[in-house]
């Protein structure tokens, strides 16, 4: 095992990174390479130190030699002059936490163990990180009493006696208990018996005492300014004809203590809770009615601490998504993360009376946030011609402090990211994110409708290495945010509730023809793909209409009926769809792309995890024989031990230069290389 740096403050020089330094000659730009995922680095969770003097975040990096990804912490001063790796070992380190009396930088990582990540405490005074839980199951959250003394533990509990006592005794794995309807997930697997529960951690006694348990799974536990209490969210496991049901609950921070619970809205209340400085009211996010769970628009809501009226919903009028709520020192108002039209800003809500004022915009995307005091805000923002980097907010404006793909991007030629909008054949109007070449070539592009997952998410005004890719390769590159997206509202997401693949499509054709109108695309040349959703509306796309020269559906599905009870959505389908044995029809026709597969002429692609419980593989495998069958050019790409995302670096890198070269192959004229593009890498 390499150790950690020294102590935060009482470093070797050596250890000092200069936050930037411009280079003496300006460098020769070039196109992005597929082989530039091994030198990108992906910056996340700014945290800032008690005192607003440091950020600390993660930054994970690939080792190619190795075939892998390492999350290292990293910190930088908020004058910017100085910038430590506090982190380097060759496990990943993730969740930095800073005590509230600043003397603690504590962090999960798994080194030495390997059953799961366990918290680390680095002193600042000096001295080696040191491993102070061993909790069986590993640590999932944490969080820091305000004295610094203790903190919430988040861990998992085999709650079956058969299950906990044959761990205990054999290394052989036994068989899997289920007892959740729900009873799959990806990448965790099997759920068998399991719950997710709370632990106090005393940081003198390293002793763990329980605070939860039950057959609820409990999560996102946070103090009370005054330590007494903790708020946290209770999930009760799904039973048939039941959505999530998430609920607030508080309870006192001592072994033996009561949950109380505070809400009991027939839906979702969950996201951190979040507690007023005068230790009052607690924030948090009230979801859609259950069987509205997949295309939920979080509003912000706050309750009293001590259960003594109902919540009251604070953003009613706002009709746009929330996350990652905070409430400011002052208590007056509520600072999150607002998604709007393919930009998600850092806004702060009014509490007296829910007005919003929209803190950071423009066309960016601020994908997390820290703050300290009143007049500091760390952000995480990206926006189309860089990746995700910390800035500090600092006097209305952002001053960048994380510099750590600088070097990479003085040297890429990136291309154009601006927005369309369209409209589709029914009269609703689409906005889309379209990137063409640096160099484009004279005359009308080739393009690639590149769509993304969910459907309850957005393309929005970040780098996207994929869209850049393509477009260094001479591709013109389409994302729509098609109804079912998020950023438009409520009812532009609930628009294809139980109405799968028609709606969407008639967007995402809508828009391709109006980038072919513009003169930008060439509408002999298109191709189509994406990944999830993505992949799925791939399907449904290329069974509606043959105009596609070529497509890439990765960790989709097309007979949707295979899906019930092999993926981890069964309470949406119950919710949504209903069960086959009462909605055959509605089954059968989402299940068109399948059940019409001899309509599909379009050269296909398909693509996925091996192990991936998400979408599982099956649905590629499905249309695959199909196409196959049909004689229609095709081809199936199977990753080992991956799941709906894959990790492993090199297949990462395999999959875009599929994708590439698909394309190339079935939309390129034979013989012809256009302007900007490059080789794969």
């Amino acid at each position: 095992m390499r150790r950690l740096s020294g102590a935060l403050l009482v470093l070797a020089s050596s250890a000092l990174v200069p936050a930037f330094v411009s280079p003496m000659h300006a460098q020769a730009k070039r196109p992005l390479r597929s082989s530039d995922l091994y030198l990108l680095k992906d910056v996340r969770a700014p945290e800032l130190s008690p005192d607003g003097s440091w950020v600390a975040y993660t930054v994970t990096t690939i080792d190619s030699a190795k075939d892998k990804s390492d999350n290292d912490i990293w910190m930088t001063s908020w004058d910017g002059a100085t910038t430590i790796r506090v982190t380097s070992s060759p496990e990943s380190e993730s969740s930095p936490r800073w005590s509230p009396d600043g003397r603690y930088l504590a962090f999960l990582s798994g080194r030495q163990e390997g059953k799961g990540a366990q918290i680390w405490l680095l002193d600042r005074r000096g001295g080696e990180a040191q491993r102070v839980t061993q909790v069986k199951g590993g640590v999932s959250g944490f969080a820091w009493s305000p004295d610094s003394k203790r903190i919430v533990l988040v861990v998992d509990e085999e709650t079956d006696s058969i299950a906990r006592k044959d761990t205990a005794e054999h290394k052989t794995p036994k068989p899997i208990v289920i007892d959740r309807y729900n009873f799959k997930r990806d990448v965790a697997g099997y759920l068998g018996s399991k719950r997710s529960h709370l632990s106090l951690f005393d940081v003198a006694s390293r002793k763990v005492e329980t605070l939860t348990s039950g057959l609820e799974d409990d999560d996102d536990a946070s103090w009370s300014p005054d330590g007494r209490m903790i708020a946290f969210v209770r999930g009760p496991i799904a039973e048939p004809d039941s959505g999530r049901d998430d609920d607030i609950f508080v309870i006192e921070a001592r072994a033996g203590a009561s949950p109380k619970q505070l809400t009991n809205f027939r839906g979702s209340d969950g996201g951190r809770p979040a507690w007023s400085p005068d230790g009052k009211w607690i924030a948090f996010l009230r979801g859609d009615e259950p069987k509205y769970q997949a295309y939920n628009l979080s509003k912000l809501a706050i309750v009293p601490s001590d259960g003594s009226a109902p919540a009251r919903v604070l953003t009613e009028a706002l009709d746009r998504p929330l996350s990652s709520v905070q409430f400011s020192a002052d208590g007056k108002s509520v600072y999150a993360l607002l998604s709007d039209d393919r930009e998600q800003q850092l806004a702060r809500v009014r509490v007296a009376d829910g007005a919003v004022e929209r803190v950071i915009t423009g066309k960016r995307v601020v994908a997390g946030y820290s703050t300290a005091g009143q007049d500091r805000i760390a952000v995480l923002s990206a926006t189309p011609d860089r990746a995700a980097e910390v800035f500090a907010w600092d006097n209305g404006s952002l001053r960048q402090l994380s510099h750590q793909n600088d070097s990479l991007f003085a040297h890429l030629e990136l291309g154009t990211t601006e927005g369309v909008t369209s409209k589709s054949k029914d009269g609703t109007e689409v906005h889309s994110v379209l990137v063409r070449p640096a160099k484009a070539a004279a005359g009308k592009l080739p393009l690639i409708l590149y769509i993304h997952g969910g459907p309850n998410g957005q393309d929005g005004y970040g780098f996207s290495f994929d869209r850049e890719f393509f477009a260094a390769n001479g591709y013109a590159v389409l994302s729509v945010n098609y109804r079912g997206s998020n950023g438009r509202g409520s009812a532009y997401q609930k628009a294809i509730f139980a109405d799968w693949g028609d709606k969407e499509v008639v967007d995402l054709l809508g828009a391709v023809d109006e980038v072919v109108r513009s003169g930008v695309a060439d509408g002999d040349r298109l191709g189509i793909g994406g990944w999830s959703y993505g992949g799925i509306l791939t399907d449904y796309t290329i069974a509606t209409t043959p105009r596609f020269k070529a497509a890439v559906s990765g960790a989709g599905s097309a007979l949707q009926l295979s899906m019930y009870g092999t993926d981890q959505y069964i309470t949406q389908y119950n919710q949504e769809i209903g069960p086959p044995w009462k909605s055959q029809d509605l089954w059968i026709k989402i299940s068109y792309p399948f059940f019409h597969a001899d309509r599909i002429k379009t050269p296909t692609l398909f693509m996925g995890g091996a192990s991936d419980f998400n979408v599982p593989i099956i649905g590629g495998e499905q249309m695959y024989q199909a196409l196959r069958s049909l004689g229609v050019p095709t081809q199936l790409v199977i990753y080992p031990s991956q799941f709906h995302g894959l990790t492993i670096p090199s297949y990462r890198k395999d999959r875009l230069e599929r994708y590439l070269a698909w394309y190339d192959r079935w939309i390129k004229t034979p013989g012809t290389v256009q302007a900007g593009q490059t080789k794969a890498k």
